[in-house]
């Protein structure tokens, strides 16, 4: 057989397995969305809004859509000053008309009211409801962010940040996009800050407006400027993922404080799709005597995202990690360690959340918000299936198969 004729039958049996990887894909969500529809959403616990002093500021978790959008509205409603409004999903249901009607509301009467959404994430949203009034300065981050330098990679991220910051007063960051679905259907987590930790949230958000006003849709599209303020709050640290300048912290931030647990790890993502390195991390404390609990959905909105997970399963539960199975959907995004460290934010434990899009996370050294980060925890633990090493090795050939030829799709997730 020639050379050219080899090369060529190669090609083709690499272009087959990746027209059939694809094709898999697309039929397991095409199935999984047919098999939901009229479903009725499964119920899960909550955990009330608990408030701890953190430094000399205040942190409180929420855990239920309903009771978080309540404090956010009458945040905005109450603004006097200033409105720093970003999501990634901001759907034009009744949840949604309720925000843009109080930030339109707000600016009205005077308040510098700033949103941004992410344009991709929004392609379903209707245009209408997408339109807003001059009184509101606004940032729809394109659906294709790179423009003609398709060849820069840093320009690839999407905007998956969810912050609010109502003048100098409070914050909230956490899990949560906007819609109705997202009040009562889905488990997350959010939390309220006021202090110092202010500062850091709207640095965080004129960093990005900053970044990129020229895609502002208001004529005068101007740089937010923010006094600086001196305060610093030694307990908590936000930290950011800018694409665009190749930063990505939240996964050094994840790494640092797994591996240097003595004594348990508690970990909520609604996706688990690590690098190898994160999943050693995890490996290499369960077999140092670390109580590594691993809490995700059971069956995740991105069905094709929870087939590739369960690749590292194996590998996982043999070193002595548990792996507990949500039993609604959770999107969390949160851990605790030790009994002093903690974090709450929006990036999945997946290459697109930590090195690819725009993320933030809040990180908290504190013995009593770790404590109420482990209460939220063992709630949502009696939640769950505990998936078992005996359980896992008896699965089917088919599951064997299909998590077999979805393998390769890993980078891409």
């Amino acid at each position: 057989m020639s050379l050219a004729r080899a090369l060529t039958i190669l090609r083709r049996t690499l272009l087959a397995m990746v027209g059939f990887q694809l094709a898999l894909a697309i039929g397991l969500s095409l199935v999984d969305s047919y098999r939901r529809r009229n479903k009725k959403p499964k119920p899960f616990p909550v955990t009330a809004p608990e408030s701890v002093v953190v430094g000399d500021g205040e942190i409180t978790t929420y855990t239920f859509g309903a009771d978080l959008y309540d404090d956010m509205i009458s945040a905005i409603e109450g603004a006097e000053k200033q409105v720093l409004f970003e999501t990634y999903i901001w759907k034009g249901d009744e949840v949604g008309e309720r925000f843009k009607t109080a930030l339109v509301t707000a600016a009205e009467r005077g308040v510098d009211v700033h949103c941004i959404y992410d344009g991709f994430a929004n392609l379903v949203v209707s245009p209408k409801f997408l339109r807003f009034p001059p009184s509101l300065k606004v940032l729809r981050y394109p659906v294709w962010s790179p423009g003609v330098r398709f060849w820069d990679l840093r320009r690839y991220g999407r905007d998956h940040r969810k912050i609010l910051v109502v003048d100098d007063e409070v914050a909230f960051l956490g899990g949560y996009n906007i819609g109705s679905a997202y009040a009562t259907e889905w488990r997350d987590t959010h939390v309220r800050i006021a202090g110092p930790g202010v500062w850091d949230l709207k640095r965080a958000f004129a960093d990005f407006w900053n970044l990129n006003r020229r895609r502002v849709l208001h004529r005068s599209a101007r740089p937010l400027l923010l006094e600086a303020a001196a305060d610093w709050e030694p307990e908590i640290r936000i930290h950011r993922n800018v694409p665009r300048l190749w930063m990505f912290p939240i996964r050094g931030m994840y790494l640092e404080a797994i591996n240097r647990a003595a004594t348990n790890i508690w970990m909520t993502t609604a996706y688990f799709l690590p690098d190898q390195d994160f999943v050693d991390a995890l490996t290499d404390a369960a077999r140092r005597g670390v109580d590594v609990r691993l809490l995700i959905p059971l069956k995740s909105n991105h069905i094709v995202a929870d087939w590739i997970s369960r690749g590292y399963f194996s590998e996982m539960l043999t070193a002595g990690v548990r792996i507990l199975r949500y039993k609604a959907m959770v999107h969390s995004k949160t851990a605790t360690i030790d009994g002093s460290w903690s974090t709450v934010g929006t990036a999945n434990i997946d290459r697109l959340s930590l090195q690819g899009n725009y993320e933030i996370n809040l990180e908290v050294i504190d013995a009593d918000f770790a404590r109420a980060m482990e209460r939220i925890f063992e709630t949502d633990q009696d939640n769950c299936h505990e998936l078992t090493l005996s359980e896992w090795h008896v699965r089917d050939v088919y599951r064997r198969f299909t998590e077999m030829v979805l393998r390769p799709l890993r980078p891409l997730l």
